[in-house]
């Protein structure tokens, strides 16, 4: 990695079913239009991790814990983490929380857990172990210390400012984020100016894209995202949290330029912002 420079892996683009979806006429899975011949439309839960130079090495921050977040980290190499991001607390995006104990265990240490007040709250509402003060000497639970954010603020997020901005997502709401040249926008339909402002000359941003052509109440489609980059202009845009009728192939082909389909493992190397 250069300095100054962010590396980004997306552990899983799938949406809150993945694809395939449980079903099928066999049992096999619910492919919708996707190929299952294709091992690129094989998508998890939506979740990214996202290292940066800092001195004395590489901060890593994972952003989520979704239900296959212990397969995601061993498919992708991740030996571990220094901090989690919680971009909002659905299940598809929080329930693999258990197995942060053995990134405690790596670590030695709690592990800051950001994301909004209204996030934390649920999360300790609904894993009121994970955020009780550690016992050492050993790691048996998942042991975090809950860290609110306001939008719009940045902060230090081991050794590195992350900027969080807030999303429409829907019936609830969720929290992108902005490091050095990269960007982040998933789980959401709408995006407010104040986001815009932050994510404006972000080089390269990843963002949620459930489906083709229909509006979605709750999430992005391809429309909708085509306007957004056309407003913000990133050299490169990655879709990501996408449904089952989004076939890898077909996105391939059609999307226009700067703009491509995430799948998971992808890794992007996203150069600082001149």
């Amino acid at each position: 990695m250069r300095a100054g420079s962010v590396r980004v892996t997306l552990l899983g683009t799938g949406a809150s079913a993945g694809v395939p979806q449980i079903g099928g006429v066999d049992g096999a899975g619910d492919w919708g239009v996707c190929d299952p011949l294709e091992p690129r439309n094989l998508r998890t839960r939506t979740s990214i991790l996202v290292q940066s130079e800092v001195a004395g090495g590489v901060s890593s921050l994972l952003v989520d814990t979704s239900p296959d977040m212990r397969t995601q980290l061993l498919a992708c190499r991740v030996a571990r983490a220094d901090a989690i991001f919680f971009t909002h607390a659905h299940a598809d995006h929080v329930t693999g929380l258990d197995d942060v104990r053995m990134l405690n265990r790596i670590a030695g240490r709690p592990l800051e857990a950001f994301g909004t007040q209204r996030t934390l709250d649920e999360l300790q509402s609904r894993y009121g172990y994970a955020f009780r003060p550690w016992e050492p000497p050993g790691f048996f639970r998942p042991v975090m210390e809950p860290k609110a954010l306001v939008p719009g603020e940045t902060v230090d997020i081991q050794g590195v400012d992350v900027t969080v901005f807030d999303q429409d997502h829907g019936f609830t709401r969720s929290l992108g984020l902005r490091c050095r040249g990269f960007g982040y926008s998933t789980d959401a339909v709408t995006l407010d100016d104040a986001a815009f402002e932050i994510l404006a000359g972000v080089d390269t941003w990843v963002v949620g894209c459930f489906q083709r052509h229909r509006p979605h109440k709750t999430h992005a489609w391809l429309d909708r995202v085509f306007e957004w980059t056309e407003r913000l202009k990133p050299r490169r845009t990655i879709l990501t949290h996408m449904g089952p009728d989004m076939d890898w192939a077909w996105l391939g082909a059609n999307l226009p330029d700067g703009i491509e389909p995430g799948f998971d493992g992808m890794v992007l190397d996203v150069d600082p912002v001149v």
